[in-house]
């Protein structure tokens, strides 16, 4: 696979919602450049590749906080809407509340607003509320542990604080999210080699369940992956006040120069011991790999960083385990929103994805 992505666009950020993988996070990625850019975003056939197609409440959840975040304006903002405009305003630091309808994941709302909070003229404070372990969605385990700290190393302050989980359906959690934009320019960095790994743990989450079940996912990951109770790498955090219910097994691996989590979500007809073996099917996957960054986090991480290119005009560089569809069908979407190109050439058991900056001073607000 041999792919590069330039920006053509020079007025407003038109986008088919259908593109590559058709889902949500081309509504997501396209509210952020709008915001950075100033550029108005048109955006039709949203969600095109969907069964439900068109806005759903988590996805208008975004819109909404785009809106408030840079004072916009949006047409098309109705459930079931497959067509927006947005057209935004002067991105504002401050405090921010977000309550997502039912379990909608409060993890997407806050990658929809954080790379223009991240860029904003002084510190924000959002606090969410809805869905903290959704299906499709990072969890905020995730963020909180392998992609903050990437963030973090661009120069950015961001503290994220759980102060209640929220599973599907019912969703109820909070979490608050402290922003400091970085006091000089972003400043980019390669994330090419995890390096040693320094520890690894397994934890399960099963607030308003049975205990049985935790015990169960925790004994048949410790049996895969040789990990015990003694040795503290299986884990049963507590349960936050009204919790639940729902169930989440994790797993984190902690290398010196990146750390990678894992989640799999306990769903009715599940068994533990296949909730156990999906997640180390996907922890041996990044194992045989030798990119740096596993397929979630290689998404996530594309746009923050694709910033930080524009911003100071320097190249960077990191190497991934695999490029899903949903990672291409998001460097497609930045390269027509930034002035930047996006190459992505297969190494020695990775994907190289490289981003650097194109020479078309004076198109974008910023």
């Amino acid at each position: 696979m041999h792919s590069a992505l330039t920006n053509t666009s020079l007025h407003p950020l038109t986008l088919d919602g259908s593109t590559g993988e058709g889902g949500g996070q081309i509504l997501r990625t396209g509210l952020a450049l709008a915001m950075v850019t100033g550029r108005p975003l048109h955006i039709t056939r949203i969600r095109a590749g969907r069964p439900k197609p068109g806005l759903m409440r988590q996805h208008l959840a975004c819109v909404q906080a785009a809106v408030a975040v840079c004072g916009g304006q949006a047409e098309g903002a109705e459930l079931g809407s497959q067509t927006l405009l947005f057209t935004p305003g002067a991105v504002r630091a401050g405090d921010y509340r977000f309550q997502i309808a039912t379990a909608g994941s409060c993890l997407l709302v806050l990658q929809t607003v954080l790379p223009a909070l991240m860029l904003a003229d002084g510190e924000s404070r959002v606090q969410l509320s809805g869905g903290t372990h959704n299906p499709m969605a990072p969890p905020f385990d995730f963020l909180e542990r392998a992609f903050a700290p990437l963030v973090r190393r661009l120069g950015v302050g961001l503290d994220l604080q759980l102060q209640r989980r929220g599973f599907y359906p019912a969703g109820g959690g909070e979490l608050l999210a402290h922003i400091t934009p970085a006091a000089l320019p972003l400043t980019p960095v390669d994330v090419l080699e995890r390096g040693p790994l320094q520890d690894a743990w397994g934890e399960a989450l099963v607030p308003g369940l049975a205990r049985n079940i935790a015990t169960r996912e925790l004994d048949a990951l410790g049996q895969r992956m040789g990990w015990t109770f003694e040795s503290g790498r299986l884990r049963q955090p507590p349960t936050r006040q009204n919790e639940g219910p729902g169930n989440a097994l994790i797993a984190t691996l902690e290398y010196e120069h990146i750390t990678e989590v894992f989640c799999q979500l306990g769903e009715r007809g599940l068994s533990a011991e296949q909730v156990a073996k999906r997640l180390v099917d996907e922890v041996r996957d990044y194992q045989r790999s030798a990119g740096a960054l596993g397929p979630h986090l290689a998404d996530q991480w594309m746009l923050p960083l694709a910033l930080a290119v524009w911003r100071s005009g320097r190249a960077a560089r990191y190497t991934c385990t695999e490029v899903t569809q949903h990672t291409a069908t998001n460097a497609q979407t930045i390269a027509r929103g930034l002035p930047v190109r996006v190459q992505i050439t297969p190494v020695d058991k990775a994907m190289l994805v490289e981003i650097s900056p194109l020479l078309q001073a004076g198109l974008y607000r910023l």
